[in-house]
């Protein structure tokens, strides 16, 4: 650290008995200037003893009031308004108190007013003017000395938003002690502030001006600084920072601000979600409250990344109780801390268990009794279920069914059966693997329904979404990890396309389908366009502020095993029918049936542990028909069953 950096250290915070010194000095000597002023600046009049001890009075009480009126608690590089408010009440407390004073001398002891009338008068506004003013001074320099420090990062950024919200944004990074901002202007939508100034800087207009600064002022970064911009224009203004090469911020929103003031380190740069190619959809059905408050439910997965988000907002409708279901130790750990973080007053129980074992399910459901089971509990990464086929039965079918079945047995009011897109027309065993748990969910609904006419029992529904951005595994952390790394970005494949939705919203369309299901269907969701796995690669290297190609590269490295170009929401029998939003569909499908089903998992699970991958693979293929290889170890059995087919 420079000697120049070390001395800013030291004087950063000038300590109160320095100011205090100051502040008496300054009465003192807007008490004399006072009296000469009054005296028609005649010099011999400042000679009088009185002149010099009333003035001294004058300092001391003032420093007495400007105490108890807490003038010394802010910090006079952080002077602001309320700061100034302050000194204004202690002044005029003090000019009160000695005219007050003044009279008890003269009416009651006889004595002599300590000053004149006219003397308070003048006193009070000199004063108040240099307390003022020479705060300002100070915390100026000490800003211009703290931002001129060579070993301070510098920062040329535009604020895009000019209203309260970029106010804001422009005093928190002017206080930042480690990146010197400097400000080349502000943008905003509002055809009214162009051409306005704040603190001296310009507003420029709307969006289109941004060439104008960058021609003038070469700026690095823009901050996305408003709170009323819509998905639309945000998404605007990142393509265009984009293609300026600008590397883009954005402020959280007031809830997210720690200490209910916006610091410097919150200001972040924008995530995958202000990328996203469609406006979120927020369901925000107060019907999930009104049957969720009071209720017991269950979370299977829970520490995984929908299960905790579906825990959160779970938590939100005040259940009588929330059970929380996983066997990840640390991470369950985890989302228990976080929800009493929260302040949610739930009646919590976290629960170490495994899905696979049957028993252990049943126990659960005997004890708890949940009325609402989200079943979120799965494995799903595609390459590593490609290596080990048990498991994704395991887990991902025979887990769904002792849920499934623990859930019939205990008359639970609805299981809701957490799926994935990869499940239509499946290429890997993880996509067949979820395939066969909403066959089997979906034909033990339509059997039981059958069987029992008469009575209640529990309703089954599928959810069936694509990508969820950000979740645990998924692309997005991967590419920021590497980008943080210097790269390369590995994409499998330059035409590879995707469809995404956030956690929230995944999550809302869950605990919807749980409350708004009425029994055996699957919900679909309109996801908008897929987005190309390539072009979202070059977008977050453009956003880390990396040259694409030359500080990051992208590097192409094959489909995986068992991985689609392209997926699919709807298999190709599959159509679908209108619910009662826009957005979300119900797949019109067989259902298959139910002892057929069950029995065929029944006796995969029989011989688990003694048929090889290959003869497992194969039943499966058998139970899910439509479960076609791709770039899979697994291809070969597809030729096989095509041969016995067509002899």
């Amino acid at each position: 650290m420079s000697t120049a950096s070390k001395l800013v250290n030291k004087i950063k915070i000038i300590p109160k008995w320095v100011i205090f010194f100051i502040d008496g000095a300054i009465l003192a000597v807007s008490g004399i200037a006072a009296f000469f002023i009054t005296s028609n600046f005649d010099l011999g009049y400042l000679e009088r003893q009185e002149i010099w001890h009333a003035s001294l009075i004058y300092s001391f009480l003032g420093l007495i009031v400007m105490y108890f009126t807490k003038t010394y608690e802010g910090i006079v590089r952080y002077t602001a308004m309320k700061d100034g408010i302050k000194l204004i009440i202690s002044t005029l407390i003090l000019g009160v108190f000695i005219y007050l004073a003044n009279g008890i001398l003269t009416s009651y002891l006889g004595m002599r007013e300590i000053m004149p009338l006219s003397v308070i008068i003048i006193s009070s506004y000199t004063s108040l003017g240099i307390l003022i003013i020479y705060r300002l001074v100070v915390k100026d320099l000490l800003y211009r000395f703290n931002n001129s420090q060579k070993d301070k990062i510098v920062k040329r950024i535009i604020i895009f938003g000019a209203g309260e919200a970029g106010v804001l944004t422009y005093k928190t990074i002017r206080k930042d002690s480690q990146i010197n901002y400097i400000v080349c202007g502000f943008l905003d939508d509002d055809p009214s502030k162009k051409g306005k100034y704040i603190d001296g800087i310009k507003v420029f207009g709307s969006l289109d001006k941004i060439e104008t600064i960058i021609a003038r002022n070469s700026p690095t970064d823009l901050i996305i600084s408003t709170f009323s911009i819509s998905q639309e224009r945000r998404k605007e203004v990142i393509e265009a920072c984009i293609e300026k090469q600008l590397h883009v911020f954005t402020i959280p929103p007031v809830n997210q601000w720690a200490s209910g003031v916006l610091k410097s380190d919150e200001i972040r740069e924008v995530n995958i979600e202000d990328l996203l190619g469609r406006k979120s959809i927020k369901l925000r059905n107060e019907k999930v409250n009104q049957e969720m408050r009071g209720s017991v439910v269950l979370v299977s997965g829970a520490a995984g990344s929908i299960g905790s988000e579906l825990a959160i907002q779970i938590a939100r409708a005040k259940p009588a109780k929330l059970l929380l279901l996983d066997k990840s130790e640390s991470a369950l750990y985890d989302i228990e801390n976080q929800l009493g973080n929260l302040g949610y007053k739930v009646a919590t129980e976290v629960i170490l268990a495994d899905v696979k074992e049957r028993e252990t399910i049943f126990e659960i459901f005997e004890t708890f009794r949940p009325e609402y089971v989200f079943h979120a509990a799965a494995y799903k990464h595609v390459p590593m279920m490609e290596k080990y086929p048990k498991e994704a039965l395991k887990c991902n079918v025979w887990g769904t069914k002792n849920m499934a079945d623990a859930a019939l047995t205990y008359n639970a009011n609805k299981f809701v059966f957490v799926s994935t897109d990869k499940a239509v027309n499946p290429t890997n065993v993880m996509g067949a693997s979820k395939r066969l748990a909403e066959k089997y969910i979906q034909s033990l609904h339509q059997y039981h329904d059958k069987q029992l006419r008469n009575s209640n029992h529990t309703l089954f529904i599928t959810t069936r979404f694509g990508n969820v951005l950000g979740s645990n595994g998924s692309v997005i952390p991967l590419f920021k990890e590497q980008i943080k790394m210097g790269g390369p970005v590995t994409v499998t494949h330059p035409d590879i396309t995707r469809y995404f939705m956030t956690i929230p919203e995944a999550c809302e369309l869950v605990l919807e389908a749980g409350i708004m299901g009425k029994g055996g269907e699957i919900y679909v969701f309109d996801m908008g366009q897929p987005v190309k796995i390539y072009d979202l690669a070059k977008k977050m290297i453009q956003l880390s502020g990396k040259k694409l190609n030359e500080e990051i590269f992208i590097e192409f490295t094959g489909l995986r095993e068992g991985e689609k170009m392209v997926e699919e929401l709807l298999n190709n029998t599959e159509t679908v029918k209108a619910t009662h939003h826009e957005k979300i569909k119900i797949a019109d499908f067989s259902n298959g049936y139910y002892p057929e089903i069950n029995a065929g998992i029944q006796d995969c699970m029989a011989d688990i542990e003694n048929c090889s991958e290959w003869d497992l693979v194969s039943r499966i293929k058998k139970l899910v028909p439509e479960f076609i290889s791709n770039a899979s170890r697994f291809v070969s059995l597809d030729k096989e069953i095509k041969e016995k087919n067509f002899s």
